[in-house]
């Protein structure tokens, strides 16, 4: 075993160009009201690393060109499609319409383990909500479902772009396991 360089891994890796051409994972994510630009960016970085489809920045989110954000989105700004939407609503109400199905991550009474999403529950729309108030109800009552990520310990939820990072890549394994044999 040899630990890669820069240059080596590189070799592999889409170039901004390219990579809007690309097949993508079909999940649309809105971000509603994230309090921390370096949460924000984080969460581009892992947005370019699922290749997801597109990103939603609503209400008071912190989005590009604000320095925080790009300071740790490093660059994933321009690989990720986005746009800045004041109201999450009409995001979710358009998505919706297109015949995504739409999910939060959130703790509800209904909510199914991270893990359990389907294929055939895609395309979808993850909603991320605030880091201390979570997704509101008001976007809770236009899901089809919700996810939440199962705690062992003493507290109750992650890191708002942790918790992001986790349920992205499941529904990347979920998609990418579904059509490996297609």
């Amino acid at each position: 075993m040899k630990k890669l360089s820069h240059d080596e891994i590189a070799e592999n890796r889409l170039t901004v160009d390219s990579i809007h051409k690309a097949d993508k994972l079909p999940v649309y994510v809105v971000l509603n009201s994230i309090r921390s630009s370096y949460n924000v960016g984080s969460i581009f970085r892992t947005s370019d690393g699922a290749m997801i489809t597109k990103l939603y920045l609503c209400g008071f989110t912190p989005h590009p060109p604000k320095k925080e954000v790009l300071k740790t989105a490093l660059g994933s700004q321009d690989s990720v499609d986005w746009e800045y939407s004041e109201n999450p609503i009409e995001v979710v109400r358009k998505l919706k319409a297109e015949g995504i199905k739409i999910c939060a991550l959130e703790q509800t009474d209904k909510s199914i383990p991270h893990y359990s999403v389907k294929e055939i529950d895609m395309p979808l729309c993850l909603i991320v909500g605030n880091e201390i108030t979570g997704v509101s109800q008001e976007l809770i009552d236009l899901c089809d479902f919700s996810i939440e990520i199962p705690q062992y310990g003493i507290k109750q939820s992650l890191n708002v772009a942790v918790a992001y990072g986790i349920s992205i890549f499941e529904l990347r394994k979920i998609y990418d396991e579904a059509n490996r044999n297609k």
